[in-house]
């Protein structure tokens, strides 16, 4: 366990947490593993989580954002069905919070545009832009981030390694505020990193698990599009199964799929499997996968037949991250000079 694991337990109290989604699709097994468990984590050792839907970053990498009413109400209801208590946690939209995006404009004002285009992960997004040209919100989208980060001064970010760089703005705009207005006072916390220890699921088609690629495995899917999927993954020609990422990605992320599911050692699960071959694995990560859906599944159900209260929980989230960007907009403009 690393320094920052063992402050949480000690004292989770201190910790504030902004983590989120964009709403650009169902969120699936991938998400799951990699995020949206160590939510639940966070949230039952007693840390205050802030989860952002984050429907205005729809528009960093696309022209329209497409079915944005239904894949918020979704992931919604994702969040409530793994596990996230709307009394507990804080569950918002971006949209619904003015107050948050009014401090992209003093934020923009601390970073320079060398420091933006120097960006590697900004880089990376704009290369994969799915826009007709790329668009002024791309360019900024670190910033936003930062503001997302601030507005209700978390602490903890928890990220991959390749959100480091836009981590490092945030920290960067934190530090240069609190320089250039705070008269000595820290307006904002420098939030630290918690990075993610989760290893990496590949879809069935052995590339990256992606929303919009169809080979990932849905957490609103049910038992038989589960199996149908895991059936026409890609495996390779040794019959022999083992647990080897580097020589055998395919194989290996479903071997990790069932280890995962089960709580258990990749290197038991393929040494049980051994010599049954693909179409055993496939069964057993089948079924590793629907008995540990099962319950968030039957919440989802249940969740899902009031949607009116789906909607609750969102604008009840709304208000209280509301509140708290309204009083961190009133102490920026304190600090700044322009309460008139």
């Amino acid at each position: 366990m690393n320094t920052l694991e063992r402050l949480i337990e000690a004292d989770p109290g201190r910790f504030r947490v902004l983590t989120g989604d964009r709403p650009t699709g169902f969120l699936h097994l991938g998400h799951y593993f990699g995020t949206l468990k160590n939510r639940v984590r966070l949230q039952g050792l007693g840390v205050e989580v802030f989860v952002l839907v984050a429907d205005f970053q729809v528009l960093t990498d696309r022209d329209v954002a497409q079915d944005l009413p239904m894949y918020v109400e979704e992931l919604v209801l994702d969040h409530l069905a793994i596990g996230i208590d709307p009394a507990r946690s804080v569950i918002f939209a971006h949209s619904a919070v003015p107050a948050l995006n009014q401090l992209l404009l003093p934020f923009l004002s601390l970073v320079s545009v060398p420091e933006l285009s120097r960006n590697p992960t900004v880089k990376d997004e704009i290369a994969h832009s799915r826009q007709s040209s790329v668009s002024g919100l791309m360019f900024t989208y670190p910033v936003h981030q930062a503001a997302d980060i601030l507005f209700c001064k978390a602490n903890l970010v928890p990220v991959g390694q390749d959100q480091l760089p836009h981590l490092e703005i945030t920290r960067t705009v934190a530090r240069r505020f609190n320089d250039r207005y705070g008269d000595g006072a820290a307006v904002f916390p420098v939030p630290d990193a918690l990075l993610s220890s989760a290893p990496l699921l590949l879809g069935t088609d052995g590339g990256k698990m992606s929303k919009s690629r169809g080979n990932a495995i849905r957490l609103a899917a049910d038992a038989d599009e589960t199996a149908r999927l895991i059936r026409r993954a890609k495996t390779d020609a040794d019959r022999h199964i083992t647990y080897d990422p580097g020589e055998r990605p395919e194989v290996s992320s479903l071997v990790l799929l069932a280890a995962l599911c089960q709580d258990r050692d990749p290197h038991q699960v393929a040494a049980e499997i051994g010599a049954a071959g693909a179409g055993a694995l496939k069964a057993r990560v089948t079924d590793a996968v629907n008995d540990h859906l099962a319950p968030i599944r039957a919440r989802r159900a249940e969740y899902a037949r009031d949607r009116g209260y789906v909607r609750q929980v969102l604008r009840e989230g709304n208000e209280r991250a509301n509140a708290v960007a309204e009083t961190t907009l009133d102490e920026v403009r304190t600090a700044m000079g322009s309460r008139y």
